[in-house]
């Protein structure tokens, strides 16, 4: 007997050691990395191809994925910073791009939440009990089958009862056992019914002795309930899992609309730095041109050729000319450090922006839009990542008027609930307790349905809120479709009307001044002409960025805007149309 017993002591220790074992290698870091398995496969999952690459959406404390945007914060040795990887840097810092990462991870992660909901769920709670009665010590290790004592027993009896003394006569009975959460397993399943199995041991007396006392007891429990009316319905007990389902599909079409509206605001950005950079050269050439003016304005003046209060006027303005170039200054530096916050670098980094890209998009032709504001319309209205989230929303209000009309019904449950005692290892015909079977049926007459009639107003009343804001949203995306359409008309108009006045202003400029050296004109012509030039150049850049921005935005508000793998973006078909232009063409340089 004392072998056996040592065996069996033996084998709780390498148990428990086995079981130490296992939690240990359960680190926090462990965890993280089951996490992330888990909620990237169902990103994956919700990601549709019309979506974009699926890349540059893991959240920055898990290791990027091989097409991930992998780009240091860091300029290049030459100073210069090409909006490529203006873009790419943004994407991969940019504060905003990484909360919206993390809000996409956190709604997969609900849904992970939601799923274990209807599986299996084990869980493992075993206790360990000590006890100490005439200076006796008693121990227990197990799942906890614990002893219910009756009244008419006082607590000295405790060292029998443990031991079920059979001398006592007394024996443990089902009513005076308590069995405690052991080893077993919960599972929901899709038609609401609730199955539990629960397999509960105690151990007795194995620090004390003598050993003959020693005692096992083991109890498999088995417990099924399944509703038969009210919560019986598939699409009521997953309702759930379904809006879960759906909440996470939505947040991935909001992270690929934000996508798309955050490359149109990072090259925008980056453009219109280099608008502020322009017109600084503007502004720079201009006072060098006016100082010019003066010094041949002077010596007209001094050779009596011109009058000497054409020359104070020349030098006024070659001041106010040296004004605007500090003030342009000053605005090139503000935007520029406000940029910088844009892309995640810290405002004390220095790099200059790619003037060539200017000289890009002066190179290319502009052209109205290829196809009609009906045609905008429409794809928009069909392609639209937040508008189809909207028009999910009203489907989302149905089910939850169908799952609330479920909750009006009557309740009635079926139950049924065994406990099967196995042997006890201590006597080959010890009966510990009976055996344990129930049955029966619960039920909920719907005499008082108060709160259940009025989720189901409630529910109501949101189907038409939710068809409403459909509405809205439709009402307004035609409208910003047909905004950023006559935006990009008008600017694609007015570029070619500056365009033309710029050269106009630059021959002015050049006669007038010829002019003046034969004494046929004022220096006030000439002084005029060069600032009509100096505002040409600046509006000709100004309209030229503005037709640019206003092409991205017109492509964003369609939803035919496609970011690629690089950060940078490409425009998909029209209309399901199979064509795709190349940046170039549309004046924005993709590389």
């Amino acid at each position: 007997m004392e072998g056996c017993f040592t065996k069996k002591l033996a084998y709780l220790v390498l148990c428990g050691a086995a079981g130490l074992y296992g939690l240990a290698g359960c680190t926090p870091q462990n965890y993280k990395k089951d996490a992330d398995e888990r909620v990237y496969n169902i990103i994956d999952k919700k990601w549709k191809d019309e979506f974009g690459p699926k890349v540059n959406y893991r959240i920055s404390d898990v290791p990027p994925s091989p097409n991930d945007i992998q780009i240091e914060k860091v300029v290049p040795p030459d100073g210069i910073l090409t909006l490529p990887q203006a873009v790419a840097i943004a994407t991969a810092h940019n504060r905003d791009y990484q909360t919206q990462k993390e809000a996409l991870y956190a709604k997969a992660l609900d849904l992970r939440l939601i799923q274990r909901t209807f599986e299996k769920v084990y869980y493992g709670r075993p206790k360990g009990t000590y006890a100490k009665a005439h200076g006796t010590n008693y121990a227990g290790a197990g799942a906890g089958v614990e002893p219910r004592f009756p009244q008419n027993r006082a607590a000295q009896d405790l060292p029998h009862i443990a031991n079920n003394d059979p001398n006592t006569g007394w024996h443990l009975e089902g009513d005076e056992m308590s069995i405690v959460d052991g080893f077993g397993f919960d599972q929901l399943l899709s038609d609401g019914t609730m199955i539990g199995m629960n397999i509960a041991s105690s151990w007795g007396r194995i620090l004390s002795g003598p050993l003959k006392g020693e005692s096992i007891i083991s109890v498999l429990s088995f417990e099924v309930t399944k509703p038969l009316l009210r919560g019986s319905d598939r699409r009521v007990v997953m309702e759930s899992l379904t809006q879960a389902e759906r909440d996470t599909l939505y947040q991935v079409r909001l992270f690929n609309r934000f996508r798309k509206t955050f490359v149109v605001s990072v090259i925008s950005q980056y453009y219109g730095v280099l608008k502020a950079s322009d017109a600084v050269k503007n502004a720079r050439r201009n006072y060098n041109t006016l100082a010019w003016v003066c010094e041949r304005v002077e010596k007209l003046a001094d050779a009596g050729r011109l009058p000497k209060l054409e020359a104070d006027a020349a030098n006024q303005d070659k001041l106010i000319a040296l004004d605007a170039y500090i003030e342009a200054q000053k605005e090139y530096k503000l935007l520029l450090d406000m940029f910088k916050l844009t892309l995640g670098l810290p405002t004390t980094a220095e790099f200059r922006l790619d003037l060539n890209e200017l000289e890009t998009l002066r190179k290319a032709d502009t052209m109205d839009p290829d196809f009609s504001e009906a045609e905008a319309v429409a794809a928009a209205l069909s392609k639209r990542l937040d508008l189809l989230n909207s028009s999910d929303a009203i489907l989302d209000a149905q089910r939850k008027v169908y799952v609330a009309a479920d909750g009006l019904k009557a309740q009635l449950d079926l139950g049924v609930n065994t406990n099967i005692p196995l042997q006890d290892l201590s006597s080959s015909n010890a009966k510990i307790f009976q055996d344990l079977f129930l049955s029966g049926l619960q039920v909920d007459l719907p005499f008082d349905r108060t709160a259940e009639q009025d989720i189901y107003r409630r529910a109501l009343i949101t189907l038409n809120q939710r068809q409403r804001e459909y509405e809205l949203a439709a009402d307004t995306a035609a409208l910003e479709v047909r905004q950023s359409y006559r935006e990009l008309k008008e600017a694609a108009q007015r570029y070619k009307v500056q365009s033309e006045q710029l050269r106009l202003a630059q021959k002015r400029l050049k006669d007038t001044f010829l002019l003046m050296q034969y004494s046929r004109a004022s220096s006030r012509r000439v002084l005029d002409a060069q600032g009509d030039l100096f505002d040409a150049q600046n509006t000709a850049t100004e309209v030229l960025v503005a037709y640019t921005i206003a092409t991205l935005n017109f492509y964003r508000d369609t939803e035919v805007l496609r970011v690629r793998q690089d950060g940078m973006w490409e425009k998909q078909g029209m209309m399901n149309v199979a064509r795709r232009g190349r940046v170039e063409n549309i004046g924005v340089s993709g590389h």
